[in-house]
């Protein structure tokens, strides 16, 4: 019987997948559901079994059933493979995605599963922590912190109990790789965290997914019932946030876990000596834990060779927002950020010009065209005012108001704060208010000059649009260096390079007008 498989990812469903899936079951086709492959134009993505290999047809309605079985369909893609988009592509994380059963635990095993676990019980803790250390693996998490080290000082820590926690808090816009990877290869990070749990002598794990990804958790709890005797004796669990974006800073994650509200805690302590109930933990993000089997299995200096600079292995890049092709592409670090957007990304849906890319989700920095040249790793994003991040990228075209978009940032870290520290509380409301005032000061709407209650200064003057903007850039260093996490310390990137790179949105120099004129 023909075999046909049919993305079951929640992208695909959303898009109409279930139908198809069920439409071909109807016509007495065996159908396998598999994650997505990441090319979302593609959506829904049918794949038929042949001897030539599976076959690709996309985007399909349930319409088109017929003309996929008898190989008619317009939409034939030929081996999805070998596309450009995926021939391109360095898939050490990513490899099953799209291609297995997720829930297979027999699928797993013979594309390449288990086998970095069972070296790794083969090691010492010591030696599996060195393995890591060698392969420059970093957190892909947004801190870019060496897993490594992380791990070295869980396992140097004392005490009986030791955890390990995956952050699956997936809450940066435009970002989806976490979900993609839980929903298209579960047992991929139930590897990688078993391997930690061995390598820090960790007997307990949870995953921290939030509650807006339903097939995530069901797909996480599924495959952690399947693979416990596989992992054992180390036990797993789903945990589910309530989706509080703060909850993905890690001490916040933990006070979650434990039943409390979720609040950034004061370092130190580490969480790597008190971190879940008070004692040493391993957190990391899904993509740096399901990087792990790939250096176990094919080894540190395998996974090392790729990258740039410090920077070393693959970035599972999400590129979203106006872009022809979005979707996820695993790449290895150094590639420019223009050949990300204009060649892999295809430009903007709409056809106009790229403005701006935001990198790194809502915090992160706005890049112009003219800083295409840019190598996407971490020092140098750094060195240019910006984050990796998350490795999402956001396009925008240049209908986008830079202005806006600077406010927004301000009034996303208000409603997302904690509200533990005051640069980041109250510093992120002050920044919304300087904004509109920058923006009503020089801007003229029907020849009418915006205008809303403004604040005087001390001596009762009125401040200039310059002066709010020098006073909105004192605003932004005191939140960078002065709060308590990374919600209100990046904050400014995307404020302050909206203001370095796109002046023009911010209006003039004129007075600002007071309320009653």
């Amino acid at each position: 019987m023909t075999r046909v498989f049919v993305s079951g990812d929640m992208a695909s469903v959303a898009l109409g997948a279930d139908g198809i899936a069920a439409e071909l079951v109807r016509s007495g086709i065996e159908v396998v559901r598999t994650g997505s492959r990441g090319l979302f134009r593609l959506e829904p993505l049918v794949e038929v079994e042949t001897p030539e290999g599976r076959i690709g047809y996309g985007p399909v309605a349930v319409d088109d059933v017929a003309a996929i079985l008898d190989g008619t369909h317009a939409n034939r893609l030929g081996n999805v493979a070998s596309l450009p988009f995926f021939a391109g592509q360095q898939r050490f994380t990513f490899a099953r995605c799209g291609v297995i059963d997720p829930l297979s635990l027999e699928d797993y095993a013979a594309h390449g599963g288990w086998i970095g676990l069972d070296n790794a019980r083969a090691m010492s803790p010591a030696a599996v922590v060195m393995t890591v250390k060698n392969s420059g693996l970093r957190g892909r998490g947004g801190a870019g912190f060496p897993t490594g080290i992380k791990w070295q000082t869980v396992l140097d820590a004392p005490g009986n109990e030791k955890f390990i926690v995956c952050n699956a808090d997936e809450g940066d816009s435009g970002t989806f790789a976490d979900r993609m990877l839980m929903e298209g290869d579960p047992f991929c990070l139930i590897e990688g965290m078993a391997i930690a749990a061995h390598a820090v002598g960790a007997g307990r794990g949870f995953v921290y997914i939030r509650s807006e990804y339903p097939f995530a958790i069901r797909t996480v709890r599924t495959a952690i019932a399947r693979a416990a005797r596989r992992i054992a004796p180390f036990e797993l669990e789903v945990r589910v946030g309530a989706g509080a974006y703060v909850c993905g800073e890690e001490t916040a994650l933990l006070d979650s876990i434990e039943g409390k509200r979720g609040q950034v805690r004061a370092k130190p302590p580490l969480p790597a000596i008190a971190g879940l109930f008070g004692k040493p933990t391993v957190i990391n993000n899904v993509l740096s834990l399901a990087a792990v089997p790939f250096i176990l299995s094919e080894g540190a200096e395998t996974y090392a060779a790729v990258g740039f600079g410090r920077s070393r292995g693959t970035m599972p890049v999400q590129l979203a927002g106006n872009v022809k092709n979005g979707g996820l592409y695993e790449v290895g670090f150094g590639i420019t950020l223009g050949a990300l957007v204009e060649e892999i990304g295809g430009g903007t849906e709409s056809g106009r010009p790229v403005r701006a890319v935001q990198v790194g989700g809502p915090l992160g920095a706005y890049f112009p065209p003219s800083l295409f040249h840019l190598a996407f790793d971490y020092e140098t994003f750094a060195t240019a005012g910006g984050l990796i991040g998350h490795a999402g990228i956001t396009v925008f075209d240049d209908s986008v108001d830079m202005a806006h978009m600077a406010r927004f940032a301000m009034e996303f870290c208000a409603h997302e704060s904690c509200g533990k520290c005051t640069p980041c509380r109250i510093g992120s409301t002050r920044g919304v208010e300087t904004i509109d005032r920058i923006v009503a000061g020089g801007r003229k709407v029907g020849g009418v000059l915006e205008t809303l209650p403004q604040m005087r200064n001390v001596r009762g003057g009125r401040r200039s649009v310059a002066q709010e903007m020098d006073l909105l850039r004192d605003l932004c260093d005191t939140m960078k260096f002065g709060s308590l996490c990374a919600l209100g310390g990046f904050t400014p990137y995307p404020v302050l390079s909206a203001m370095d790179y796109f002046p023009e949105d911010f209006g003039g120099s004129a007075p600002l007008p007071d309320a009653a004129e």
